[in-house]
């Protein structure tokens, strides 16, 4: 997927119901009043950080991705946003009073490198909040079951970690943080904002050759039909897990 591409799906992500009232609850989980410092880690175009700044916080964002980064610059120009990675922060030890990563650690091969470097730029009591979904759990209706469950678990498998979000609590717990909790926030979709993500996790099983193209068209169509037909229905469950850096 390109830059391009990859910013369009995030905007129209942002975009969805609860989308933002998610952000709102993982910066109460955070603690970021005004004058706190907090990283986003994969700010990508940078709303979160922006959201952040609005709130009196001390925010930066980094994202691996430069092309993306110039457009979080862009779009929030009094912002902080800086090139870099989950494994290597730009920040200076115990620096920082919140760690945010939205939708990032499924992308990670090493979360528990990612999360020694948390502990290493957070502060003692330092707070540290995790968003994401387990890409084997997309909830879909459909006439053929079998060959939904086929396309969901097979898109999982071309994500470097699809279940991380199932493992959080115990990947904070065994990286040292404390007072670790989780919270399952589920949208539930039924418009048709929700087809071009049904369409890709289709196309991308198709590209592996493991539903042919004749399935992939007939799941998409089927979807289509279905939200024409205001019968589409698709459940999404989105795990935050929050925690205390040790004092």
């Amino acid at each position: 997927m390109s830059t391009d591409e990859l910013i369009t799906l995030l905007d129209a992500a942002e975009r969805l119901p609860g989308a933002g009232e998610l952000r709102v609850r993982s910066y109460g989980l955070l603690g970021a009043e005004p004058g706190t410092s907090v990283v986003d880690v994969g700010c990508g175009a940078g709303r979160a950080v922006a959201e952040l700044a609005e709130r009196g916080v001390k925010a930066a964002g980094v994202d691996t991705d430069a092309r993306m980064i110039n457009v979080a610059r862009r779009r929030w120009p009094e912002a902080d946003f800086r090139v870099a990675g989950a494994y290597e922060l730009p920040l200076a030890d115990a620096s920082m009073a919140g760690y945010r990563a939205d939708k990032v650690f499924h992308e990670l091969a090493e979360p528990e490198r990612a999360l020694a470097e948390a502990r290493r730029v957070l502060a003692p009591g330092g707070r540290i909040v995790l968003i994401g979904q387990d890409w084997d759990t997309f909830v879909i209706e459909s006439a053929d079951p079998a060959l939904t469950r086929t396309i969901v678990h097979v898109r999982a498998d071309l994500v470097a970690g699809p279940r991380v979000a199932r493992r959080y609590r115990n990947l904070l717990l065994d990286a040292g943080f404390e007072e670790v909790t989780v919270e399952v926030h589920t949208g539930v979709f039924t418009g048709s904002e929700m087809l071009p993500l049904l369409a890709g996790l289709a196309e991308r099983a198709c590209s592996t050759g493991a539903v042919t193209r004749r399935q992939a068209d007939g799941w998409i169509a089927e979807q289509r039909g279905r939200a024409d037909a205001d019968r589409l229905f698709l459940a999404l469950p989105m795990f935050v897990a929050a925690a205390t850096a040790p004092s």
